[in-house]
């Protein structure tokens, strides 16, 4: 189902209020590869969850936005993260990453992360995903886009998804920066009220844009990983 693109852009305007600090722009050493990694909370604990093909390189990096550490701005402005500190999915196509040795790492250089993870709560089941057909449905993707002169911004794109070959895709192009971005599914319940879930993140891919489906990602996720 479609909404109206004034409830479409209100929903975005809202996502970006209430978890623009779950996302962070990743990037592999030595090329040109960019992406988008964001926080999730499960109960089995927290992660850092992005594509797979983005954390393949022996070294990659996180940026830090300002926002996102306390005292903000404090941090350097990247983390080195090292490949072997990521669990790989290619079966999925995720990269997740629990979050302890992050947290740890802001502590010992002074700060602290201020964040605020995509909720389990939000977390798309298999129902959810059963729910999106044939028919485009409204999808909302937040990303850190890749600028002309190298910034990050936070970037919000309200595309169209549907069922094509067993799963889910997007079927606009997105801009650069934009693979691993969470992916977020609205839809108006009968009684009007729009409901919000996320379905999964954004895979590479041409002429639009595979999705890693949320219930596929939590199957994956364990507290060793």
């Amino acid at each position: 189902m479609l909404l109206e693109p004034d409830a479409e852009n209100e929903v975005a305007y809202e996502l970006c209020q209430l978890l623009g600090r779950a996302i962070l722009p990743i990037g592999q050493a030595g090329d040109g590869a960019a992406g988008t990694a964001f926080f999730f909370q499960h109960p089995t604990g927290e992660y850092l969850l992005t594509a797979e093909v983005l954390a393949r390189a022996e070294v990659g990096e996180i940026g830090l936005r300002p926002s996102v550490t306390e005292p903000a701005g404090v941090a350097a402005d990247a983390l080195v993260l090292p490949a072997g500190l990521w669990a790989h999915r290619p079966g999925v196509g995720v990269a997740v990453m629990p979050t302890d040795g992050l947290h740890e790492r802001a502590a010992g250089q002074g700060w602290r992360w201020r964040t605020q993870p995509v909720p389990d709560v939000v977390a798309a089941g298999a129902d959810d995903i059963a729910r999106i057909g044939a028919e485009p449905v409204s999808v909302i993707v937040l990303a850190l886009g890749v600028r002309a002169d190298g910034a990050r911004p936070l970037e919000v794109a309200v595309e169209r998804a549907v069922r094509a070959g067993g799963g889910l895709r997007v079927t606009g192009e997105l801009p650069a920066g934009y693979v691993g971005a969470p992916v977020f599914g609205v839809r108006a319940d009968p009684a009007g009220e729009v409901e919000l879930r996320c379905l999964g993140l954004v895979l590479p891919g041409e002429g639009g844009h595979p999705v890693a489906t949320f219930d596929r990602i939590i199957a994956e996720l364990s507290p060793g990983d």
